[in-house]
């Protein structure tokens, strides 16, 4: 059985400036080396997290080794996963938040909604998650639309609505490259992120706890990293997944598989 990740409470606030080498993610603990996401195998570059909290915000960092750093989405809610990146979730029960980062720092977020705890009247039926925006899709996880799960998807639950116009309030994101960006003439060290999120943003997420955590509350959190391989001029398909803990399957829409983060004080 995985032992829960223990997120330590700290008091300062952290300056989000991209740097994991701060005193404040030296004195953390850092995840071990992630690992393939389906056979759970030491992953392809190593890659780690660590995340702390205070009475404000929840604080995430990942380290990465990267050969060639490399990101050339710059718009905000591109495609992300099409290229490198990292990417944090955020169960909420009835609910998940999602978030992708690259090199240069350009983010893409979706909330999602399972269509079964979305009821008219009911706590989602607010003009946030007004199913009728044109931002508002229909999901079925990673294998949506295809073969056997074409109408609702792999996961038990069946499909979520994604509202792809949703801005976590307060979300603050920062990179640093080890480094030259998009220069293959060279070899990297690689790149770092920091993620800061109020407390007071992640309400729809609670599903009844406590903001901030009470010592000893768990949450489900998915820390992971995808890479785009070309081998003689061939994209690699499925792109590399790293992860926290493995799923056993290749498929990061499945929270009841994530790694459950217990915050202590």
């Amino acid at each position: 059985m995985i032992q829960p990740y223990i997120a330590r409470k700290i008091d300062e606030t952290i300056a989000i400036n991209g740097d994991t080498t701060k005193p404040v993610w030296q004195s953390a603990t850092w995840s071990q080396r992630f690992v393939d996401m389906v056979t759970g195998a030491a992953g392809l570059y190593d890659t780690r997290a660590a995340i702390l909290w205070n009475d404000t915000h929840l604080y995430v960092a990942f380290a990465t080794e990267e050969p060639f750093v490399e990101a050339h989405l710059t718009q905000r809610d591109s495609i992300i996963f099409l290229e490198n990146d990292l990417e944090l979730f955020i169960d909420g029960g009835d609910c998940y938040y999602e978030l992708e980062v690259n090199a240069r720092n350009t983010i893409y977020e979706v909330f999602f909604i399972w269509r079964d705890a979305y009821q008219r009247g009911g706590r989602f039926d607010v003009p946030l998650f007004d199913v009728h925006q044109p931002q508002a899709m229909t999901f079925g996880g990673d294998y949506d639309r295809s073969g056997p799960s074409f109408w609702h998807g792999t996961h038990p639950r069946g499909t979520r609505w994604a509202f792809l116009n949703y801005d976590m309030p307060g979300l603050q994101t920062a990179v640093q490259i080890d480094g030259t960006l998009n220069d293959n003439s060279d070899i990297d060290r690689g790149w770092s992120l920091e993620i800061a999120i109020p407390w007071q943003s992640l309400t729809w997420l609670a599903n009844g706890r406590s903001l901030p955590p009470q010592p000893g509350d768990q949450w489900r959190l998915f820390l992971g990293r995808f890479q785009k391989l070309t081998v003689s001029g061939q994209e690699v398909q499925p792109h590399p997944a790293m992860v926290m803990t493995p799923h056993g399957l290749y498929d990061t829409h499945q929270p009841d598989r994530w790694s459950v983060v217990e915050f202590q004080s």
